[in-house]
């Protein structure tokens, strides 16, 4: 935010606005997803800048959303300035907002990462699921798995 701010202050010295160059910085971001069992619940979207919090606390996300499911999935749609970030989504089946797990730690809802990487028993890492956000649009897909 600070730098933000800066920014629009140095813009506005060279008499543009601000509001310009804030729109010219977010990038269009539309994920996709497929694979849901059912429509019950929604679509959660989490995005981070970095491996801190990934891929489950919530107050570390850049992004944490929910959206709904339709007969051909979910689109989450949602802006971020251009970068590089991981995207983890769960179906979240009974609207608690968290995955929920089995007794063993086995997730009982669909989740899955932007790259689609292979998940064995644990999550992948921050990097393997990393995508370039670029402007004016990115677009993704990802694939639900249910353990």
């Amino acid at each position: 935010m600070k730098s933000l701010l800066l920014l629009c202050l140095s813009v506005a010295l060279l008499g543009a606005t601000c509001l310009d160059t804030a729109a010219q910085s977010a990038c269009s971001v539309n994920v996709h997803v497929d694979g849901f069992r059912n429509q019950k619940g929604a679509l959660a979207v989490t995005v981070f800048g970095s491996p801190n919090g990934w891929p489950e606390d919530n107050d570390k996300a850049i992004v944490h959303q929910s959206f709904e499911i339709g007969p051909d999935g979910a689109t989450a749609q949602f802006s971020l300035p251009a970068g590089r970030y991981s995207i983890a989504v769960l179906h979240d089946e009974n609207d608690n907002h968290k995955l929920d797990r089995n007794l063993l730690g086995i997730p009982k809802e669909g989740f899955g990462f932007s790259n689609n990487p292979a998940v064995g028993l644990s999550a992948p890492q921050f990097a393997a699921a990393a995508v370039q956000v670029s402007c004016p649009s990115t677009n993704l897909s990802i694939h639900l798995t249910y353990k």
